[in-house]
């Protein structure tokens, strides 16, 4: 382990705040519609890269300790949690940096349960709904990731992790900090920040790198080879990419989308594992908005036809305003 490393870890080891205040003012008659939390493992202890017993608690804050890796059983579902009434996402804290989908069979907040009955239940279909998208080596939707050489780095090599998140009325917010991810031979810090918005799909994406780096890139991962269509041109302020069919662990029809800035974008290209968006270097924050709509969501949208033409009235707010929330 570096010095830099060490003292860090040192010096942030388990950042645990509980969760006993919310900044969540809205009435009891009042139907809560977005929700974002993180939970871990209490009571138990570490053995190597995972750790054993212990209970979930879930706290605000969390500085992830130095040994926790994928499948280290200390993470509820592995990472933070948000969802609004529609649909539900999760981030992989750990080397992976992946966003998955829950999908919702209600439009209740079903997170505080999922994954409290075994670690992995979630990917088994229950009555407020599933895991429903497989990520493998991709990003998911909507993460990041850089691209060199033709392959795409993750977060394997990280000085640190922070990951906090908040519940307001009108939004749930994760924030994570990545200090000294290294790539190429090179670092940079990264800030990253996801929103979602009552009765709405998207989550609002901003990051930004302490580092003007290339290759930084976000997708949608493409497992099914389902065709990747692209919308808007250098005459738009927005544009998107989005693939949709069936490419869910339960055969069902899913729509995934990711609208981006054009002045943002350097290119858009099939990765080798997701259809990918890669940003200009800059030092600026880049903000982005992905979504997934699964057939078998609430009044959901059920056809292709219905997907797309959701997308196109985005994506003429985005123009139009620069802004969906």
């Amino acid at each position: 382990m570096n010095s830099t490393k060490s003292i860090i870890a040192i010096t942030t080891l388990f950042t645990l705040v509980s969760c006993n205040s919310s900044k969540v003012t809205t009435n009891q008659n009042e139907k809560q519609k977005t929700y974002a939390e993180i939970s871990v493992k209490e009571g138990g202890k570490w053995n190597g890269k995972k750790y054993e017993g212990g209970t979930f608690k879930n706290i605000n804050q969390l500085q992830v300790p130095e040994n926790h890796t994928d499948h280290s059983f200390y993470i509820r579902y592995e990472g933070p949690g948000w969802e609004s009434n529609k649909i539900g996402y999760r981030l992989y804290l750990d080397w992976r940096n992946a966003i998955d989908i829950f999908g919702k069979l209600t439009d209740e907040m079903v997170l505080p349960k999922v994954g409290q009955d075994g670690f992995d239940s979630y990917h088994n279909m229950d009555e407020w709904g599933a895991d429903i998208l497989k990520v493998g080596k991709g990003l998911g939707i909507g993460s990041i990731g850089r691209m060199v050489n033709n392959e795409m780095n993750h977060f394997k090599e990280v000085d640190a992790t922070f990951t906090k998140v908040e519940n307001f009325n009108n939004k749930s917010v994760v924030s994570i900090d990545y200090t000294g991810w290294k790539t190429n031979e090179q670092k940079t810090n990264l800030k990253s920040e996801l929103s979602i918005f009552p009765d709405e799909r998207y989550t609002k994406h901003t990051i930004q790198l302490s580092e003007a780096l290339n290759g930084i890139c976000t997708g949608i991962v493409n497992l099914y080879n389902l065709p990747m269509i692209q919308k808007g041109n250098d005459s738009n302020k927005w544009a998107y990419i989005a693939t949709y069919g069936k490419q869910t662990l339960f055969d069902d029809n899913l729509g995934m989308a990711i609208f981006y800035e054009v002045i943002d974008a350097e290119k858009v290209y099939q990765g080798p594992h997701d259809h990918l968006i890669q940003f200009k270097p800059t030092t600026q924050p880049i903000d982005f908005y992905f979504l997934g709509a699964w057939d078998k969501e609430v009044g959901g949208i059920t056809t292709e036809k219905e997907f797309f033409e959701y997308l196109d009235t985005l994506l003429n707010k985005l123009n139009t305003t620069n802004k969906l929330n």
